[in-house]
């Protein structure tokens, strides 16, 4: 498989799960504060929109379609750096495309914030709490795409829905406090489209939604790391001299 196909796989899966998940929101309407309806259909969307393209694309590229799942990867030595970096731009750009999707079918000025994220309170504690809060959900869901992918024999058959039903879970919660970033692709497309009708307001923070998962993305890998070299050492086994 060529690399340059992979990218392009990239670039899709990531435009497809923005579209169908940030376009959901726009669709729905959703506000993190109100658990409702239009909160669990996004939440269901993002993670229906991951197993879509989980076994649409995921032998060809793997379907990471999320920069700090892809660093994860690159700490556990399962991605070279020039992989990565072809990776992480496909899906940026996927990201880009994805909301540009979202601006045509709803009407550029009609589709609002485009499903960007926010900041969880004001100011520096709001920093601080949306920072906390991506870099444990990222931990999170990229420490289960790692565990769940480290078996190759099996991966293929579960590896998608179990990683589509974790990432329903994390923007379950985290949808109410950021809108659930967890993918710094997912973040910067909309962020960029939502200039169009909310200013510079999504571009100031969009920074918290590319660091915050990038460091929960970063530890996941590292604690991935040490779990599976732990695992693979056997056992010392102390017998008793008689």
């Amino acid at each position: 498989m060529t690399n340059a196909k992979k990218y392009l796989a990239e670039f899709i899966g990531t435009a497809t799960l923005v579209f169908i998940g940030c376009g959901t929101a726009v669709a729905t309407g959703v506000a993190g504060a109100n658990a409702n309806a239009a909160y669990i259909l996004t939440a269901l969307a993002f993670g229906l929109g991951l197993i879509t393209m989980a076994y649409s694309i995921g032998n060809i590229s793997g379907c990471h379609i999320n920069p700090a799942v892809s660093l994860g990867l690159l700490i556990d030595g399962r991605l070279s750096v020039k992989e990565f970096c072809g990776y992480v731009c496909s899906q940026f750009a996927g990201g880009l495309f994805g909301a540009f999707l979202i601006g045509c079918v709803n009407g550029f000025k009609a589709a609002g914030n485009y499903g960007s994220n926010g900041l969880y309170g004001s100011g520096g504690e709001g920093i601080i709490r949306s920072l906390f809060i991506e870099i444990v959900l990222t931990f999170i869901f990229v420490l289960l795409v790692l565990g769940v992918t480290s078996k190759l024999q099996d991966a293929p058959k579960v590896a998608g829905l179990i990683i589509g039903l974790g990432l329903i879970a994390v923007h379950i919660i985290g949808i109410h406090y950021t809108g659930t970033s967890v993918n710094p692709a997912r973040s910067f497309g909309p962020a960029i489209f939502s200039i169009i009708n909310q200013g510079a307001a999504c571009i100031k923070v969009v920074w918290i939604f590319i660091v915050g998962p990038a460091i929960g993305g970063a530890l996941a890998g590292l604690c991935w790391k040490f779990l599976a070299e732990a695992k693979e050492k056997p056992a010392i086994v102390h017998h008793k001299k008689h």
